[in-house]
């Protein structure tokens, strides 16, 4: 109890300090409307990804996170829409936000596509640290929950998608709300605003391209906390099996696998191990699974060619 005790003061410190709020995946790479709304539509079909993360596994009070994702192209392939949805549980805190993705496409030159995206929707934040045990009887700064409250937000992005290359940047949440995490103590913490850049590539590694690489990173920016970098190399064979390993610069280092049962339906898994600050000592890792589905509604022919992101 002590250690949940813990995690709720550095969670609220960390708010008010704006530290690093966003969640975070191991599988970046393949849930990218969840980072830059520009993406929306890019797979020529509607695709629907869902998320769960389960973060240092052992450690009370540790972060469990879901998202689910939503995406097609509309209007001749020139625009696409997208729904995002999260949840986010860090000890006695809650976080459920639900987006809105709007992305318009230009192409440029023969293979390229340069998107324009906009995102809109809420955060519900809620906190029940009044059901927490303190070391100190009647602490008034746990005396009162954090009752729901509606944070609404908006973002934009921009994406630039080769066959076998894309780049993006992005800020999911412009606004920086401001919320009372104590009604009796008046203190605020708010939400920090995040900045995204994300790349990648695919190399074929043999001639008959039955082996490929498909390296990507991901740089995340935000005030009060170190800049991060994910970056990760995913070998495929045959179009079908992927693994590879990943590495997230002051946190952790973990593993990939994946494949693809159909040229449509994806499983992923991949586990992290932390490294930084010793909080390996106090966990068993991290564990994640990815499952995608692409809905071909117009175009049956399209699924035929290769979608590499």
């Amino acid at each position: 109890m002590k250690k949940l005790v813990l995690i709720a003061t550095v969670i609220l410190s960390s708010l008010g300090a704006n530290a690093q709020q966003d969640a975070m995946f191991t599988h970046y790479s393949f849930n990218t409307l969840g980072v830059n709304p520009a993406y929306a539509g890019s797979r020529d079909a509607l695709t629907v990804l869902a998320l769960h993360r389960s973060q240092w596994v052992s450690f009370p009070g540790a972060p469990i996170t879901q998202t689910v994702t939503a995406h097609m192209p509309i209007a001749n392939d020139k625009m696409g829409v997208g729904l995002s949805f999260l949840h986010d549980k860090i000890g006695p805190t809650r976080n459920t936000g639900i987006y809105i993705d709007f992305a318009y496409r230009i192409r440029v030159g023969d293979k390229g596509k340069l998107a324009f995206g906009i995102k809109g929707g809420t955060s519900i934040l809620a906190s029940n640290v009044a059901d927490l045990t303190t070391t100190e009887a009647g602490d008034q700064s746990f005396a009162q929950n954090v009752q729901s409250q509606f944070l609404p937000n908006f973002g934009a992005g921009i994406y630039y998608q080769l066959p076998r290359f894309y780049v993006g940047l992005s800020t999911p949440r412009l606004l920086e709300n401001d919320f009372a995490t104590n009604s009796t103590s008046g203190s605020v913490a708010s939400e920090a605003r995040h900045y995204f850049f994300i790349a990648g590539a695919m190399f074929d590694l043999t001639k008959d391209a039955k082996l490929q690489l498909k390296p990507t990173t991901f740089f995340k920016v935000t005030a009060g906390a170190p800049v991060e970098l994910d970056v990760t190399a995913l070998f495929y064979y045959n179009q079908k099996f992927w693994a590879g390993p990943m590495f997230r610069t002051g946190d952790a280092i973990g593993v990939l696998a994946g494949i693809n049962f159909t040229p449509q339906f994806s499983l992923g898994y991949s586990f992290d191990w932390s490294y930084g600050l010793n909080t390996g000592k106090y966990n068993a890792g991290s564990h994640e699974i990815m499952l995608r589905y692409d809905f071909v509604f117009k175009d049956k022919k399209k699924i035929l060619s290769p979608r590499y992101f």
